[in-house]
């Protein structure tokens, strides 16, 4: 488990469990003392499109990751995601620490519905980058 420094001072990561998240990030959370859990990571050039801005899929993996991070006391074990949608609202760039917040909607015995926001910025200076929302299928452990 990473525990990383500088602005991310405070999160931690599920470093190696999910080979593709390791490698499009690297992304955090955090829980709070109220019991929510926001996730950050440090955008890079990496993360970004030709045109400078943080490519789409970059930020709906984020999103992605952020389904389970919130949903991680909920969910108790293993998942798939079967649904997602997604709304692009602004452009993000290379430099700005980008972070999701969300909530469960509902859980039943075998799905959880999410939904969530990724932003930048805090306070005044807060810019939402997407809206999102899915739906995690718990997966059984095979006996």
């Amino acid at each position: 488990m990473k525990v990383p420094g500088g602005r991310l001072a405070g999160y931690e990561s599920w470093d190696g469990t999910d080979p593709f998240e390791d490698h499009a990030g690297p992304y955090f959370f955090k829980r709070h003392e109220n019991g929510t859990i926001t996730c950050a990571f440090e955008a890079t050039p990496t993360h970004c499109n030709g045109g400078g801005f943080l490519h789409g899929g970059s930020m709906m993996t984020f999103a992605d990751y952020s389904l389970f991070a919130i949903a991680k006391d909920v969910l108790q074990g293993h998942g798939v995601t079967i649904s997602f949608s997604s709304e692009f609202i602004a452009a993000g760039q290379a430099g700005d620490f980008v972070e999701s917040r969300g909530k469960v909607v509902k859980a039943t015995g075998s799905m959880i519905f999410m939904q969530g926001e990724v932003f930048t910025g805090s306070g005044e200076n807060e810019k939402i980058l997407l809206n999102f929302s899915g739906i995690i299928k718990r997966v059984r452990e095979k006996a």
